[in-house]
């Protein structure tokens, strides 16, 4: 029955093309396959008995608890005005060198990455901060949008990221699978803080290839980053910056470090951020009674979407297993030439190109269920995977004509600015994003380095 299985994902990318909602279009799909399978006794129906407790596991999962409060923590950082106090200081900072708000952007769009770890919020608020500040200093669109895109979609590789817990959470679960498919039936484990360890490097390593890409362009292409004079008055002094600089990153370090020294699990340290940026918000003056309403109201809305697609692709992923889709993945991915790598590439490619059409969310508990314990049952080290998957997304999210990133900045664009520009200005960070994927799966130490010397004790 591989092929219902088949029809039944390719169903589910029809029905989203066609506008509906992702959460109720996985499970509604789902439960009308199985309900026509039931009928016709091509599907066992004993499985659904199975949805209760899949249901009740994600209710209560400890490392998913941490997605709401990573959520409040963006959503905090992002109303307190952070971006804007980094922006204007790093660019006063960096502002007479030639391509040097460039360079703040890139700066800032990491920090504000590593302290929200949301994709759309990163890219709508440079976008609403820098764009306009970047054209006024007579930055070529191009250069602009490409460079406030590629910093916005950092918060996909940049931990604590959100899109590392759930994909952690999955992982954890694919790992075990693949070992007891293995017949290893004392399976080690993969966890949220291994991954966040191993994109460390890989995300530090696109934010200097992203900086060298716009000192190229001030060197080789000058017009299109003209230098900034600075106003009368426009001096930036160490304290400002210490001033700008330091909350974030001591909440940073205090989330990020909790979690790789062992002092706390990841929705421990997602607690610490909460609260620290509640208190930052507070210590700011930037949170009264009415913001802290919409802050809460925002932490709902994205934290409730986010679980209702996970109980959908649940759903989704019990009837598909139900056709015998895993077998049939599985007998694909064996007979595929060139073995391991054959594999790998195919799934890579089939993960970004479902990235212009499916959120992240969506491809972590859809997809990466799926193939994930057929690739790490072939050998692959688990944490390189899930990075790798990351940095892909990422990829796909900043591909014209349909990348997500590009879509949220076209929202907030001035209309002078044509999307035919930033399409322009994304296709050389694509090229970086490619170059990074191709680096770490020539280079697998850039990943696995790091979680081997903090965890090998």
């Amino acid at each position: 029955m591989e092929w219902i299985a088949a029809l039944l994902f390719v169903t589910v990318i029809l029905v989203l093309l066609a506008g509906f909602p992702v959460a109720f279009t996985l499970g509604g799909t789902a439960l009308i396959f199985a309900g026509i399978g039931t009928m016709s006794g091509t599907f066992s129906e004993a499985l659904l008995l199975g949805l209760p407790n899949r249901v009740f596991g994600i209710m209560t999962n400890e490392t998913l608890v941490a997605v709401p409060l990573f959520v409040f923590m963006g959503v905090t950082l992002e109303r307190a005005r952070i971006a804007e106090d980094l922006l204007e200081t790093l660019s006063s900072l960096f502002g007479s060198l030639r391509g040097g708000l460039g360079i703040s952007v890139t700066l800032v769009g990491m920090l504000l990455a590593a302290s929200t770890g949301i994709v759309g919020a990163t890219v709508v608020t440079m976008g609403l901060l820098s764009l306009p500040t970047m054209l006024k200093r007579g930055y070529a669109p191009e250069v602009a949008t490409g460079t406030i895109c590629a910093s916005g979609t950092l918060g996909q590789i940049i931990p604590p990221s959100i899109v590392l817990v759930m994909l952690g959470d999955v992982m954890t679960t694919a790992y075990q699978q693949a070992q007891l498919e293995m017949g290893i039936f004392s399976p080690k484990t993969v966890s949220v803080g291994d991954l966040f360890a191993g994109a460390l490097i890989p995300g530090l390593l696109l934010v200097a290839l992203y900086v060298l890409y716009i000192l190229g362009m001030a060197l080789f292409k000058p017009v299109s980053m003209p230098a900034h004079t600075a106003d009368e008055g426009e001096s930036v002094t160490l304290l400002r910056v210490f001033r700008a600089i330091a909350p974030p990153l001591i909440l940073i370090f205090a989330v990020l470090g909790s979690i790789l020294t062992g002092l706390a699990t990841p929705t421990e340290a997602a607690g610490v951020g909460g609260m620290g940026a509640l208190l930052l918000a507070i210590a700011r003056r930037e949170l009264d009674l009415e913001r802290l309403r919409d802050i809460m109201r925002s932490t709902l809305s994205i934290s409730s979407m986010v679980f209702m697609i996970l109980i959908g692709a649940s759903i989704f992923s019990l009837v598909f297993r139900g056709y015998g889709g895993d077998d049939g993945v599985h007998a694909v991915l064996d007979a595929l030439p060139g073995g391991v790598v054959g594999a790998v590439i195919v799934v890579m490619l089939v993960m970004f190109l479902l990235g212009f059409v499916l959120d992240f969310i969506e491809i972590t508990f859809v997809v990466v269920p799926i193939v994930g314990p057929v690739l790490l049952a072939m050998g692959l080290d688990p944490v390189w995977l899930g990075i790798m998957i990351a940095i892909n997304l990422q990829t796909s999210f900043l591909t014209p004509p349909f990348g997500f990133a590009l879509f949220y900045l076209r929202g907030v664009a001035p209309p002078e600015v044509t999307t035919a520009q930033i399409y322009r200005g994304a296709i050389p960070f694509v090229a970086i994003q490619v170059f990074a994927l191709l680096l770490i799966a020539a280079f697998p130490d850039l990943v696995t380095w790091l979680p081997e010397q903090i965890y090998s004790n």
